[in-house]
């Protein structure tokens, strides 16, 4: 056997990702919230980036000379000009809602504090009323025994359970308890309610509220199922939770800004991509007064290297609001039934569908619609919503989200007192000819939040 080396040609084809294609593809992607950021640490490392002003504006269509180096400035500039981007105006009116300047929200122990220095005046009891609120959690629950805190306060036990009696009357009725049963029962007397039958079922029957078991309760205690179903509907007024509308959940919240939205004018559909976070970028005005003066070959270099970075950026930016734009303008063509007949009238679609329409990768749509929401006259909706499988019916498909209202709509329509089951439901939409099973239904009315038919029944 001969070794040797030897020379040779041989065509392949490869996909190369590019750090600019890598780029564009992770833009396309980011939300509202994730573009803006990444813009803010853009403009951070590009001194030639900058947001526009209105003096930028008028200066916009400065005449640039080319400069000795060779470079066509003028044009780099012109291909910055035509894939520019409007900026977005928001509306302003509301700035000055007292709402939108109120920063702290009073918690419940200092709601308490407040009522116990109204009420108690001597300085022990305050003491022991002070240890009571810090030691109640969240939702107003006392997690440590009077036997405690009287042992860590060298008090006895009867004058801690006086002052714990004390702020058991305060606002929100119920606080200070030490379980649930007990938190209803404040409540229960402080409505003044007298029927000792109500507080039997509140004492021994919870799981059986719970499990909807009224027959059990009826029996047991020798009342008439009404009574007892009077009786359950007053415990469920209650509230379980008597803290939580003190617990400052603001931080948790989350506005949603619509990437697109859509208006109906003259029966026409008209889409528009919001650009509320992406600012209008334009090239620093130092930079471009620069461009006409004798520079060192370093600088233009320099120079040179930023503006590709610019311009790449913003040509990325646009052309992420042109796919958002084309995919949420396929979606609004293929489900026009929805915004003028509403749920029912969803059409199962795939992202095959929409990338075979606009001729793009699956996984392009994919990004165009990941955290981006559309609003319409139908409501705020992510564009995933429109994505769905479909279910036979008169051999065709409709999507699940239409089965699903098909299924509320059942629901809500029906008799308290006789529950449509699980089985019935499915009888009831194979005769509309939509083939579905049984467990099919209960999936989907679990993913709606709704009860069985056993729990749903009234006496």
């Amino acid at each position: 056997m001969r070794l040797g080396f030897e020379l040779s040609l041989q065509q392949s084809q490869k996909l190369i990702m590019t750090p600019e294609l890598r780029q564009a593809i992770k833009i396309l992607q980011y939300t509202n919230f994730e573009l803006s950021q990444f813009i803010e640490e853009e403009l951070e490392k590009n001194p030639l980036l900058e947001i526009e002003s209105r003096e930028d504006n008028a200066e916009k269509d400065i005449d640039l000379d080319e400069l000795k180096s060779g470079i066509d400035w003028k044009e780099y500039l012109g291909k910055y000009d035509d894939i520019s981007y409007s900026s977005y105006k928001e509306d302003d009116s509301n700035d000055w809602i007292l709402e939108n300047y109120i920063t702290y929200k009073t918690t419940l122990k200092e709601h308490l504090l407040f009522q116990l220095n109204l009420t108690l005046f001597d300085e022990m009891d305050k003491k022991i009323g002070e240890f009571i609120i810090e030691s109640l959690d969240e939702n107003g629950y006392l997690r440590i025994t009077t036997n405690e805190i009287a042992n860590r306060l060298k008090v006895d036990d009867d004058r801690v359970e006086n002052v714990l009696k004390i702020i058991q009357t305060f606002d929100p009725v119920g606080v200070g308890a030490k379980d649930l049963k007990e938190c209803l029962k404040i409540q229960l007397e402080d409505r003044g309610i007298k029927d000792p039958y109500v507080f039997k079922v509140l004492e021994n029957y919870l799981e059986e509220i719970a499990c909807n078991k009224l027959t059990k309760i009826s029996k047991e205690l020798g009342i008439s199922i009404k009574k007892v179903q009077n009786i359950c509907d007053l415990i469920k007024t209650l509230e379980p939770k008597p803290g939580r509308g003190f617990i400052n959940s603001s931080d948790d919240v989350k506005f949603i800004k619509p990437d697109v939205t859509l208006e109906i004018i003259d029966g026409e559909y008209i889409i528009q991509v919001n650009d509320v976070t992406a600012p209008r970028l334009t090239v620093n005005n130092y930079y471009r007064r620069l461009l006409n003066q004798a520079i060192e070959e370093a600088i233009v270099k320099f120079i040179k290297c930023k503006l590709d970075s610019a311009l790449w950026l913003i040509k990325s930016i646009e052309q992420r609001r042109m796919t958002i734009y084309r995919v949420a303008e396929a979606i609004v063509r293929y489900q026009r039934e929805f915004f003028e007949k509403g749920k029912k009238a969803l059409k199962p679609l795939s992202l095959k569908v929409i990338a075979d329409e606009l001729e793009i990768h699956e996984s392009t749509v994919s990004r165009a619609i990941n955290g981006k929401y559309i609003q319409t006259p139908k409501g705020i909706f992510e564009l995933k919503f429109f994505f769905s499988r479909g279910v036979l019916a008169n051999q065709e498909e409709i999507s699940s989200t239409s089965v699903k209202s098909m299924i509320k709509e059942l629901i809500e329509s029906e008799d308290p007192k006789k529950p449509l089951s699980d089985q019935k439901i499915t009888d009831i939409l194979r005769k509309k000819n939509i083939k579905i099973s049984r467990r099919t239904v209960a999936k989907y009315r679990d993913e709606l939040n709704i009860p069985s038919s056993n729990l749903r029944k009234r006496y």
